[in-house]
């Protein structure tokens, strides 16, 4: 396996939606800013998308391609997989109706639980209104999960890869309508909210009516049925349900999160949605992509009892992403307000609200060689069929997640939540270690350790030039669009060369490791 090739075309798939996203939100604060509007907004988009990610992108997808695939390249062929797909519409379709009709009707004491029921009536009454026009949202992103699978089990991924750049597209579009209509025609902030909201389903419908085509180019022709539970359907929800208790823990923090930023000022979820913006890039694009990657070879290295290879594998998978990672957490967290002001600041986010969430990105991303570990050490319980240990470790991660933030709250705010969320992430990656070690799984080697130790002196050096350089551009950061760019090349520049530079000098980098994983590899 060429884990290099691999990971660089996950990641780079990855990059293209981040970086959509990323322009989204970077219009979002100039347009909207930071206030009770965007934090009623977030939070109306996030609770849909704990859906999504808990049952149509995880559990669901987990159950429904293997089975899919198995029937398309089985006896039955494509007769016996549109069978299948059809007789899982039939039964999908009404459950996400029933499940959209309840959660719009009980939205008011869902907005309560998260914390939000007991301050202004008028703000209450928007935050209720947003989550009901963009909940049908997870109705339509479940199918077009479901015809992402379809699509991706017959190798045809662009359309499934592609699909969250139209959500993106439309919210843009939304967006530059609503300044325009403030501008123009005197709208408030809170009817540019309440556009924004309706952009969200109607871009579900746009991703839906575009892998719908791609389903039917492919010659599955989906059809709607009277529901029957058939014996594949059952079994589909008896796979899809341990999976979905599984990643319970990950959404569960997520709404856990939520309550703790209503308690604090208005902006508040909007300072840690625009700050986690950035510290998921280098997370989706490290973290994910490798772990994403390195499961298949780690599965065959396990099943032919191959523990060398294991080893091998899950220790270049570690030094890799930490490569990456240490540099890319210790630059946003030393220029974290600056990038913040580069990226955000301009129109109605202000330079103080900037400040706050740069405090913020400077907490949060000291988690991120945390996050990334996470998500490179769950595949080698995953290899051995062990979906139970990491949610153990993720739901003591939520445990002690929710305990600093009674603890921290009060004298830190927001950036306390950030903290929290920190120290939570850590214990997340001690507990994974600790099980590995102790069942012989995998234990980091001497050499690593070192190879580690030396880039986090790299890291200090570019940190240290870094620090220097960030005040020589400080009035750049707040200027023209070139200016900005200009900064932000300079300074992502001499991250670059300080921190390779040292680390090819010290040995923090093995050429020959790096040089090996690019070449395929048999186990």
């Amino acid at each position: 396996m060429s884990l290099l090739k691999h990971v660089g075309t996950i990641g780079g798939l990855t990059m293209v939606s981040r970086v959509a996203g990323m322009a989204r939100e970077m219009i979002f604060a100039r347009v909207l800013g930071a206030n009770a509007v965007t934090d009623a907004w977030f939070q109306a988009f996030i609770i849909p998308n704990v859906f999504r990610r808990l049952f149509a992108e995880g559990a669901f997808s987990a159950a429904f391609v293997p089975m899919f695939s198995k029937r398309l390249h089985g006896d039955g062929g494509i007769e016996d997989a549109r069978s299948f797909s059809d007789d899982v519409l039939s039964v999908f379709l009404p459950v996400l109706i029933a499940l959209c009709a309840v959660m719009m009707l009980a939205m008011p004491w869902v907005i309560t639980l998260l914390g939000d029921g007991d301050g202004d009536p008028a703000t209450f009454a928007m935050e209720v209104d947003f989550a009901r026009i963009m909940f049908p949202y997870i109705l339509l992103v479940s199918l077009v999960t479901l015809f992402t699978g379809m699509l991706n089990s017959v190798s045809r991924f662009a359309p499934g890869a592609s699909f969250p750049i139209l959500l993106n597209l439309v919210l843009i579009g939304a967006l530059l309508f609503g300044e325009h209509a403030m501008s123009s025609w005197g709208w408030t902030i809170e009817q540019v909210g309440y556009s924004q909201a309706w952009a969200v389903t109607i871009g579900g419908m746009v991703q839906l009516l575009w892998l719908y085509v791609w389903t039917r180019v492919e010659g599955f022709r989906p059809k709607l049925l009277w529901p029957r539970i058939t014996p594949e359907v059952k079994r589909l929800s008896i796979i899809a349900l341990p999976a979905a208790i599984g990643g319970g823990a990950y959404q569960i923090n997520t709404l856990v999160q939520l309550y703790f930023l209503n308690q604090l000022e208005s902006g508040a979820i909007s300072y840690m949605n625009y700050a986690d913006r950035l510290n998921q890039l280098p997370l989706g694009i490290i973290g994910i992509a490798l772990s994403t990657a390195i499961l298949p070879t780690l599965s065959r290295f396990v099943g032919a009892k191959n523990k060398e290879g294991t080893d091998r594998i899950q220790s270049d998978a570690i030094e890799l992403s930490m490569l990456l990672t240490i540099p890319a957490a210790v630059a946003l967290a030393v220029c974290a307000v600056s990038f913040v002001t580069m990226i955000f600041q301009g129109g109605r986010f202000s330079l103080e609200q900037a400040e706050l969430t740069g405090q913020v990105l400077g907490m949060l991303v000291l988690g991120l060689p945390a996050y990334v570990l996470v998500k490179v050490l769950v595949p080698n319980f995953y290899a051995r069929s062990d979906t139970r240990t990491p949610v153990y470790a993720a739901f003591i991660s939520l445990a002690v997640f929710v305990v600093m933030n009674f603890v921290l709250i009060a004298d830190y705010g927001v950036v306390g939540v950030a903290l929290a969320s920190v120290v939570g992430a850590w214990i997340n990656v001690a507990y994974l270690y600790i099980v590995l070690v102790k069942r012989g799984y995998y234990k980091i080697p001497l050499k690593l350790v070192g190879r580690i130790a030396r880039q986090l002196v790299a890291a200090a050096a570019m940190g240290a030039a870094l620090w220097f350089a960030r005040d020589l551009l400080t009035g750049w950061y707040s200027a023209g669009l070139f200016q900005r760019i200009g900064a932000l090349l300079a300074l992502v520049a001499c991250s670059a060369v300080v921190y390779f530079g040292v680390a090819f000098a010290i040995g923090a980098i093995d050429k020959q490791r790096i040089a090996a994983l690019t070449k395929k590899r048999e186990p």
